[in-house]
């Protein structure tokens, strides 16, 4: 009976900790708790950061409002690196979770941020990080919208700044560094040093892995997006961990000064059912070429890997007449022609 006690205990604080993890980098997964104390925490936290949408609560391309708890759903996952006293500004980073409930995985989409594509709403052709500065959420999502054909049922957007806070409050985190090389934050004149391997960074750290994109290895932005994928997925190991249930109030107090989402409270708790994908999450990449046009750079989208990856979201989210394919090694673009 004892052991049988000691088991239930060690399960619930597992899944507390797993949520700690998911909302505190936004992916956005929650694994849910009993516990009173941590529920109000996280519910509080959550009623701060809540920014709703003009659209309303649905994107245009559904019918309906989705329900976390029983659909198909996709969330678009933002990096502001806005300074004090802006109020909007450019998205260094934008990855698409998209999440299938039947089966229970999780699909991470980085999408380059200098990618030239269509500013909806604006008439342009530009670079998608320039979206959130000229109109906002909204903006940024019609456009990504427009851009994978897909709806975009939620957002978090995180401040980069936050993002130090939150690796901290962790006690740091690992990643496997792909080669060696230096980077030089101008903000606050720091200079980082990266070796190749598994290395434990710092917040101050682990911003720096992210941002850096111009040594000769770094394959510029497309590589920028890998090691941001590279930090997410780290920080949601670490906060998984058993050892992190310690820093649960720190967590949560940087989550909560650098956070905005349209997810509610209960639609994080729906998400539950995720915690087990967490260790084999698949991640894409929008791939292209570097281009110069009027003295500007921009990355020039691969008209195959998009049509590749829009094929394969609509088959995680189950849209347009697509089906989802589990594939361990590949993806394969399968339409239904079931009535």
């Amino acid at each position: 009976m004892k052991n049988s006690r000691l088991k239930k205990r060690k399960s619930r604080k597992k899944r507390v900790i797993r949520l700690i993890g998911l909302f505190s980098i936004v992916l956005l997964i929650a694994v849910g708790s009993a516990a009173s104390y941590f529920i109000y925490k996280v519910a509080n936290v959550t009623a701060g950061s809540q920014q709703e949408l003009d659209r309303g609560e649905k994107s245009e391309r559904r019918t309906a409002a989705v329900n976390p708890s029983k659909d198909n759903i996709s969330v678009l996952l933002l990096g502001d690196d806005s300074r004090p006293g802006e109020s909007r500004a450019r998205t260094d980073a934008m990855i698409v979770a998209t999440f299938n409930k039947e089966a229970g995985s999780i699909i991470l989409t980085s999408i380059p941020r200098d990618s030239r594509v269509e500013l909806v709403g604006r008439g342009t052709m530009d670079k998608i990080n320039h979206a959130h500065a000229f109109g906002g959420l909204d903006m940024a999502i019609d456009t990504v919208e427009n851009l994978l054909d897909i709806p975009i049922d939620y957002y978090a957007l995180v401040k980069f700044e936050g993002l130090v806070g939150v690796v901290d409050a962790l006690g740091g985190i690992e990643v496997d560094v792909p080669f060696d090389f230096d980077f030089v934050e101008k903000s606050t004149n720091s200079d980082f040093q990266f070796k190749e391997g598994v290395q434990h960074l710092s917040g101050a750290e682990a911003l720096a892995f992210a941002r850096m994109r111009k040594h000769p290895q770094a394959n510029g932005d497309i590589g920028r997006g890998q090691r941001q994928q590279q930090v997410i997925e780290g920080i949601i190991k670490k906060a998984a961990s058993f050892s992190s249930i310690s820093n649960f109030d720190s967590v949560m107090d940087a989550v909560g000064d650098s956070f905005l989402t349209s997810l509610t409270f209960p639609n994080i708790l729906a998400l539950h059912s995720y915690a087990t994908s967490l260790n084999d999450i698949e991640t894409m990449q929008l791939q292209g070429h570097n281009m110069r046009l009027n003295g500007i750079f921009y990355l020039e989208v691969d008209e195959q890997s998009l049509f590749d990856i829009q094929v394969r979201l609509k088959q995680h989210l189950e849209i347009d007449g697509f089906y989802n394919v589990q594939t361990n090694s590949s993806h394969h673009l399968l339409e239904d022609n079931h009535e």
